[in-house]
């Protein structure tokens, strides 16, 4: 399959198939966070960490442990980049060893889940830096937002309970159970698809028809590519990304490529609905998660084939920066489900998007990303979104709000405001800095409403882990890798620690029985709830700068 199918058939084949594994895979996940019993793998991993696997956490060692992991994580990440050309398979390349900023900025930005790429892919980094650092830490990194997000269900299901469960189970059973396999089985679907894999260091120089030289780039791309959608982490092999032909190469890998980075978000509902014990809970949060999807696929789609663009009078205008291969429709979806997850991979260039396409990459990101979101962080953002929506309808009927048979108090409604609250923060304080300094003012490509526009663009997706870019920002001095890089520590571990602050609080509590005043959150009601809260919170935060944005650049 070299060419794209029609827009219809594409989409309703990946609705399809979304659907056909949300049971089953969601199902599996919730026996893999259930299990009792530990195999000799996993055994063996907890003595070398020196944990009990039988030890549970309360909320406040469970946040320590994913702080002192990902700290961990981020020194080993940082140290592999900058001692990489004394390393086997380093790639033998003009652009030389990693700077200390780059490497800080890659490093916190594998850690995060975030894969901001202001390093230049294949020519900067070398294959085993590639496999043992970027790669390892799209899965564990992934891990770790499925076992917050975990954590926070447990909190809803558990009663009178000091404790959360164990980080370092979760970390473990996430990674080998859940993410290790499903990669493994897309990787080998890749190379069947025609994504490279190997171990060549040096380019291969061939002939082309034209008896022309020309040099391809090798390397063990598959078994990165499958675990970087899989996860919802982003970045790629090579700089090019998805878009490059030895990442993405046909219409069918570019539609398994978005399945992968939808599955696991949307099952997890299904594991939420198990954990809690009512699967009609399941269904309200995925049925949430597909109203914004489809709202957000459509509306990208639309401004990209309406051709509402900042060159309107330009043939073909809406068809600048995208996939050639694949056309317009299928590099809108593709761009509104990586910016609907916290993947952040591209097969085109979004900052050549019409005006009102780059608006809604945007918006689809500032949503918060839960529709469906992250591994995990979409989970647990929708049911911070659930939990203040069922505050706000408390306050119209004058009683304390319940959700889930747990009462939203001041301090549970304080520790949801403050998760919802952090992203706005750093993304409006990092765009004003950065647009008032002269220096990184100068590192916009462009000026006017679209030079405001690329920096809103990185620190919204710094901030929401993302990882995608508006590709006319010069993202690699050291203000941005410095300010793009403390976004993404803010913007990840901040919002951990209140949704592991939240679930403690929840736990702790007992169960409250329902009673007529009670708000039903499994019908379509507290659904269009969620939908209005998310989509209105997000217009009364955004809505200025991106007035000042990709709206003024739209109606210029």
């Amino acid at each position: 399959m070299t060419t794209a199918a029609s827009p219809a058939v594409f989409l309703s084949s990946l609705v399809l198939a979304l659907v056909i594994v949300h049971a089953p895979l969601g199902d599996y996940m919730y026996r893999v966070y259930t299990r009792e019993t530990h195999s000799r793998g996993e055994r063996f991993i907890y003595r070398m960490v020196g944990v009990d696997p039988g030890r549970e956490q309360t909320w406040v060692g469970y946040a320590r442990s994913v702080l002192a992991f990902s700290a961990v994580c981020v020194v080993f990440v940082f140290a592999a980049q900058l001692v990489q050309g004394a390393l086997v398979l380093h790639r033998p390349h003009p652009a030389g060893a990693m700077t200390a900023g780059l490497a800080w900025n890659t490093a916190v930005s594998f850690v995060t889940n975030t894969n901001w790429q202001a390093y230049a892919g294949e020519s900067t980094q070398g294959h085993l830096v590639q496999m043992a650092a970027l790669a390892v830490q799209n899965f564990v990194s992934a891990a770790v937002g499925m076992a917050v997000a975990i954590a926070l269900v447990r909190g809803f299901a558990r009663r009178r309970s000091a404790v959360l469960g164990s980080f370092w189970v979760d970390l473990v059973r996430g990674t080998l159970r859940i993410l290790l396999p499903i990669a493994a089985l897309a990787a080998i679907a890749l190379i069947a698809g025609g994504v490279v894999q190997n171990f060549h260091v040096e380019d291969q120089t061939l002939a082309t028809i034209a008896s022309a030289p020309q040099t391809l780039p090798g390397g063990p791309a598959a078994s990165q590519e499958s675990i970087k959608l899989l996860g919802t982490n982003g970045g790629g092999f090579y700089n090019a990304n998805s878009a490059h032909p030895f990442e993405n190469p046909t219409a069918l890998t570019n539609w398994l490529e978005i399945f992968l980075l939808l599955v696991i978000a949307f099952s997890l509902p299904r594991t939420f609905g198990r954990l809690v014990g009512s699967a009609k809970q399941g269904h309200a949060i995925v049925a949430v998660m597909t109203v914004l999807a489809v709202i957000g696929v459509g509306l990208l789609g639309w401004s990209q084939l309406a051709h509402h663009g900042t060159v309107p009078t330009a043939v073909g205008a809406a068809g600048e920066g995208v996939e050639q291969r694949l056309g317009i429709a299928d590099s809108a979806v593709f761009a509104a489900a990586t910016t609907l997850t916290s993947t952040g991979a591209v097969n085109s260039a979004h900052d050549s998007y019409t005006s009102l396409g780059g608006l809604m990459t945007m918006v689809d990101m500032q949503l918060g990303e839960v529709a469906p979101g992250g591994a995990g962080s979409g989970l647990y953002g929708l049911l911070i979104l659930a939990v203040i929506t069922v505050f706000v309808a408390g306050l119209m009927v004058g009683r304390t709000p319940e959700y889930l048979g747990k009462k939203i108090t001041a301090r549970e409604i304080k520790l949801a405001a403050s998760y919802f609250l952090v992203m706005p923060v750093v993304v409006l304080a990092g765009t004003a800095i950065s647009i008032a300094l002269p220096g990184p003012r100068s590192a916009m490509s462009n000026t006017g409403p679209h030079g405001l526009s690329e920096v809103l663009y990185a620190f919204t997706s710094a901030a929401n882990n993302n990882g995608s870019a508006f590709a006319g920002l010069a993202a690699d001095g050291t203000w941005y890798e410095t300010a793009l890089g403390i976004a993404m520590l803010i913007g990840r571990f901040v919002p951990i620690i209140m949704v592991l602050a939240l679930a403690g609080a929840l736990a702790a509590q007992g169960r409250t029985p329902e009673s007529l005043g009670t708000l039903p959150t499994h019908k379509p009601q507290f659904v269009g709830l969620v939908v209005g809260v998310t989509v209105i919170l997000v217009a009364l935060t955004f809505l200025p700068s991106l007035a000042l944005g990709p709206l003024a650049e739209g109606l210029h």
